[in-house]
């Protein structure tokens, strides 16, 4: 008799995992930075950007802190520009969804998996992003680090918030994706069975293991095909052996 225990509950991470807007992203954050006197071409600016790197999938306010410490003002004045830049964007040139995602979403929805998507962007910012997509029928819930009290990725709460308002009952019934260390750090925390990383965002497979990866996906479209499995064990250890 099996002892897999199946999945209810999917929390997938936005950018770089169902949406690619990575480069957008990328480009808010040195915008943002610009307007604190880290301008490109410095010292300063690239050590900015490889924490910026380093730091994908936490709250945005939180990088901020880590490239700013001990100067809440200046964190803070830059995470408004990130905002902004970030959400003109958007209003520029809208958000391409990841290659099958939306048939990703019908499916488990179909199955009567509840979805959530998780984000280090504000609520705020969330909100425009959802607006944007028009997701709105395809999950059940979109949580942001303020929803979950304040901590977001690495942290577990997000994944644990998103637990409680579906009312699933054991974390092992639960499946997180996303494209970053932290994104694996956070599902794991949280206690989920299946904690897929996928190659098409900004950290590598190593990254990815080292966070505690149980899988290693090469794009979300091999999201149902692992969660909806009957035999998970052969499947992880497949998928790590590689």
């Amino acid at each position: 008799m099996s002892d897999v225990v199946p999945i209810k509950l999917a929390c997938l991470d936005l950018a770089g995992t169902t949406v690619g807007d990575i480069a957008m992203v990328e480009r808010a954050f040195a915008e943002a930075i610009a307007t604190q006197g880290i301008v490109p071409g410095t010292g300063a600016y690239a050590r900015a950007m490889v924490h910026v790197h380093r730091s994908r999938g936490c709250p945005k306010i939180d990088v901020f802190r880590g490239i700013f410490p001990g100067n809440e003002a200046q964190a803070q004045a830059a995470n408004l520009t990130f905002e902004r830049s970030y959400e003109g964007a958007l209003e520029r040139a809208g958000l391409v969804p990841m290659p099958g995602v939306l048939e990703v979403l019908d499916k488990l929805r179909g199955t009567g998996i509840k979805l959530a998507l998780i984000t280090g962007f504000s609520r705020a910012t969330l909100g425009r992003v959802l607006s944007v997509l028009g997701w709105h029928d395809k999950i059940d819930l979109a949580i942001s680090p303020e929803d979950a009290g304040g901590r977001g990725r690495p942290w577990p709460d997000m994944v644990l918030h998103a637990v409680l308002r579906t009312g699933v009952e054991d974390v092992r019934q639960v499946a997180v994706i996303g494209d970053s260390e932290s994104d694996m750090l956070c599902g794991r925390r949280a206690g989920a069975s299946i904690v897929a990383g996928v190659m098409t965002g900004v950290h590598s497979r190593e990254r990815l293991l080292k966070g505690g990866a149980t899988h290693i996906l090469d794009s979300i479209a091999d999201f149902p095909g692992l969660i909806l499995s009957d035999d998970l064990g052969a499947t992880q250890v497949a998928s790590s052996a590689r």
